[in-house]
């Protein structure tokens, strides 16, 4: 169980935050000259070194959003220059990718984050280059949108309260149903905002709020448990990767995974993809209008679906993670009945059983950080206090060894991160048949994400959101 130091202040990480960013810069560099955008995107590190591995191109938005935050913690214009010529250079073709779930990784990464700054006045103000930033998320949020599967209701249960009608599916094709693409909605959430809709047959105008709600609210009623009896492994906050659908009537079927353990188990980084992607999407809702939401359901019942998945998935993560807050890679991994109470002391990263998973960690602890501050903006400071509390103890032990990556010959910043145990993907150091060691870029990438957005509560500079201010 997470142990959570209730007198952490963002402002005590303030001294492991500027190293962290000292460190960050030459490890920017670094990948910039060794990984050129005529490679495929790297992916993960092997003996230090990045290199790419192919399944879906998804991690090069994040490559050019590391440099973008690196200049938004710093104010070092190196890295705006890295991070903004490389998007105008080499991001088109993942604007208008057709094949993958993966918009908001890529697009909100890169033109998301070059557009909140010109908005913040952080950078200088040019209509035709927030026009360009614009013109490239509206048609990410709407081809995002448009990789949609209808469901039906074919598994004896009452229709809910607001629409679970379908959900964008994964690269696996219309069957499939990701966790992971609840932080991708934040592309449909950019689009909508700057007026943007998908356009279908017939000149048939597809709201992007309704496909937003409608994949969250599917993704809640599938993919996150409540301890209801929906199987024999129904416990409150499990989160199954993947939901499969019959595509002949639309019903669902069952849960599956292709990077977890098991069906019936939690892979802790789909995990924390909730535990981010629902904070992030109440945050976006609370600055729209009641009226826009109301052909969906309406703001109580569209907010209380994505609360209780919030809610549900947090309070699961504090329970089955180790002390310190890093997860191992699934909660079911079949090693894990080897390290006895493993959930009572701090992970290691270098048993000899089960890898630990410092890139859910990354992203986890973000989420905790963003529910918190909702629920206490909802006027529930103590709930707000439980989560938030949770999330700086995570991003503590993040910030330090052995997961900070301090030697300059290691191209990754955060250490000990896995991408695909089960095909045997990362990278075991010899001697070891456990990866260890090494990072992959969204960790990275979400290790600097996590940092700009405590380093802003600490010194009280308005809040990091992916929606920014509006134009």
């Amino acid at each position: 169980m997470l142990h959570s130091d209730l007198k952490l202040l963002p402002a005590d990480l303030s001294d492991a935050l500027a190293r962290l960013w000292g460190l960050s810069a030459a490890k920017v560099r670094s990948i910039q000259s060794t990984c050129t955008p005529e490679q495929p995107a790297p992916v993960f590190t092997v003996d230090g070194r990045y290199t790419a591995r192919g399944w879906t191109d998804w991690t090069q938005g994040f490559q050019f959003g590391s440099a973008i935050l690196q200049f938004d913690a710093t104010g070092d214009e190196e890295f705006l220059q890295i991070g903004r010529e490389n998007t105008l250079r080499h991001m088109a073709s993942h604007v208008t990718h057709a094949g993958v779930h993966d918009h908001g990784f890529n697009n909100v990464s890169t033109y998301g984050n070059l557009r909140r700054l010109m908005l913040e006045d952080r950078i200088a103000h040019n209509p035709w280059e927030l026009a360009f930033y614009e013109l490239a998320l509206k048609a990410s949020g709407a081809v995002q949108a448009a990789r949609w599967s209808a469901t039906g209701n074919g598994d004896g249960r009452a229709s809910d309260a607001v629409a679970s009608g379908g959900f964008i599916y994964s690269f696996n094709g219309p069957h499939s149903l990701f966790c992971d693409t609840i932080r991708s909605l934040r592309s449909l959430a950019l689009a909508h905002q700057l007026g943007h809709v998908l356009m279908g047959e017939n000149d048939r105008r597809i709201s992007l709020l309704g496909r937003l709600v409608e994949h969250a609210c599917t993704t809640a009623r599938y993919n996150v448990y409540y301890g209801e009896g929906r199987d024999a492994y129904d416990v409150r906050g499990r989160v199954a990767h993947e939901s499969i659908f019959n595509r002949n009537d639309g019903c669902y079927r069952c849960p599956s995974t292709q990077q977890g353990y098991s069906p019936f188990s939690t892979w802790t980084r789909g995990l924390a993809w909730v535990m981010l992607g629902y904070p992030e999407e109440l945050q976006w809702l609370a600055t729209r209008d009641d009226r826009e939401l109301l052909p969906f359901g309406g703001r109580e019942a569209i907010e209380s679906v994505m609360l209780r998945a919030a809610t549900a998935a947090c309070d699961f993560y504090l329970q089955e993670t180790p002390a310190d807050g890093v997860p191992y890679w699934d909660t079911g991994a079949p090693g894990l009945a080897r390290l006895g109470d493993y959930r009572d002391r701090p992970a290691d990263p270098y048993n000899p059983y089960e890898p630990v998973d410092s890139s859910a960690a990354a992203i986890a602890c973000q989420g905790l950080l963003r529910l918190g501050c909702y629920l206490a903006s909802r006027g529930d400071p103590a709930a707000g206090t439980r989560y938030r509390q949770a999330g700086l103890t995570v991003l503590r032990t993040l910030l330090e060894p052995p997961y900070l990556s301090t030697d300059p010959r290691h191209q990754g910043l955060l250490l000990h991160a896995v991408y695909h145990r089960p095909r045997g993907w990362d990278h075991a150091p010899a001697g070891s048949r456990v990866p260890c060691g090494e990072s992959c870029l969204w960790g990275d990438y979400h290790l600097r994400e996590a940092a700009v957005y405590v380093q802003r509560l600490a010194s009280n500079q308005s809040p990091l959101v992916f929606f920014g201010p509006n134009s």
